[in-house]
């Protein structure tokens, strides 16, 4: 057991522990920036205290997210600006449920959840985000083809291990010769096709990739890891903060969710190859600048830096085969996110951003604050994350509370 990851998983549940609130025999977490209550939160610290024996509120937070499943079988993702059913968020819960299953079990709801991620797949291998968002985003598919794999594992479900298997395939087919899972491969909804490597989501699809690998086994999708993996391992510098240049989705710019969803990742693939774990210790190492109590936001920055911020901004912004206008949009962006990043406040100031928004009408499910602020969405996914790595390592439940 690495002393190291406890020690942040249990500064961080404290952290998170301070914004439960518990009504009657329920409890939920507000998030003390933005004042909501998100889906997605209540899975991954569920996930983190079950995964480290911690179980003193997890009946009564799975007790909210259960009260909060729609009719038929989702759960809404759930952001400032938006609040939608959501088969990504389904995934997460669901695995929520599989993690509690042996001491909380909740057949019905799991069940109901399954059956709306299976109808969710589209096409094969492709599972639609929500109803706002409909390109092919390959980390949904691996999203959910993961909750898919662990159910198809828990209950010999067939159906399940079948989509599961489509999932990574359609990952795997789309990737790019340099390991790059691009971030969605068709249009969908948006303005433009957001086919583009991006430091965040390739750890992402990386790890849910992962988590499906672990039950199919399969030496196609292994060998599509390593080289992903290869590529972010590249993007890493000597200290493991990652080099954002190459990274082209905006508003994935700098989450510092990156180097927790690299650390697992880097970290199981290293059973296979070893190399890999020098990286995970390096994205550890990058993390922890981002801990203030909660994650920050964005990997913080120093002000001396950000001379060649506008560099890295300007080669980010050139990624991608977009009109000018759309390039100029995407280096205001970048510039907007390196001043963000480097200033810092405990609550959102979203003025600036609300405004230009406004202006250019731009359609945006989150706010891009002026100051980085310690996030507890983020927090949630590196707890999910640090606490996953811990199952892996000893291959069961650990109790480190």
């Amino acid at each position: 057991m690495d002393e190291r990851v406890t020690a942040i998983i249990r500064e961080l549940l404290d952290t998170v522990g301070q914004n439960l609130v518990v009504d009657g025999d329920a409890a939920y977490i507000r998030d003390p920036v933005f004042g909501i209550v998100r889906n997605r939160v209540h899975a991954e610290v569920c996930k983190a205290l079950l995964r480290t024996g911690d179980l003193q509120f997890v009946e009564p937070i799975l007790r909210t997210l259960l009260q909060s499943q729609n009719g038929d079988g989702s759960w809404n993702e759930i952001h400032v600006n938006y609040n939608q059913p959501s088969a990504l968020i389904t995934s997460f819960v669901g695995e929520a449920l599989l993690d509690a299953y042996r001491l909380y079990p909740h057949a019905d709801a799991l069940a109901k959840a399954r059956d709306y991620v299976l109808a969710q797949e589209l096409r094969p291998g492709y599972f639609l985000k929500s109803a706002l968002y409909t390109a092919d985003h390959l980390n949904v598919d691996a999203s959910c083809g993961a909750f898919l794999a662990r159910y198809a594992a828990a209950f010999e479900d067939a159906a399940c291990r079948d989509a599961a298997m489509r999932a990574a395939a359609n990952i795997v087919d789309h990737q790019w010769e340099s390991g790059v899972y691009p971030y969605a491969v068709d249009r969908g909804t948006y303005p433009y096709t957001f086919n583009l490597p991006c430091v965040h989501y390739q750890a992402v699809t990386i790890y849910y990739l992962a988590k499906i690998n672990d039950v199919l086994q399969d030496e196609r999708v292994a060998e599509s890891l390593s080289r992903a993996a290869a590529w972010l391992v590249d993007q890493q510098r000597r200290d493991g903060r990652f080099v954002w240049s190459k990274s082209g989705l905006m508003f994935a710019y700098y989450l510092s969710g990156a180097y927790g969803f690299a650390y697992a990742s880097l970290r199981y693939l290293g059973r296979r190859e070893q190399e890999f774990r020098v990286h995970a210790d390096l994205s550890l190492q990058g993390l922890k600048p981002c801990l203030r109590g909660l994650v920050l936001r964005w990997e913080p920055g120093a002000w001396s830096g950000f001379p060649a911020a506008v560099s890295t901004a300007a080669r980010t912004a050139g990624l991608g085969d977009f009109p000018a206008q759309h390039r100029a949009f995407r280096f205001g962006y970048g510039m907007y996110r390196q001043i963000a990043r480097r200033r810092y406040a405990d609550t959102v100031d979203s003025r600036t951003f609300d405004f230009l928004r406004g202006m250019l009408r731009i359609r945006t499910s989150t706010v891009e604050p002026s100051k980085n602020f310690p996030d507890l969405f983020m927090t949630s996914e590196v707890l999910d994350c640090l606490s996953q790595s811990l199952v892996w390592e000893n291959g069961h439940e650990t109790g480190i509370a």
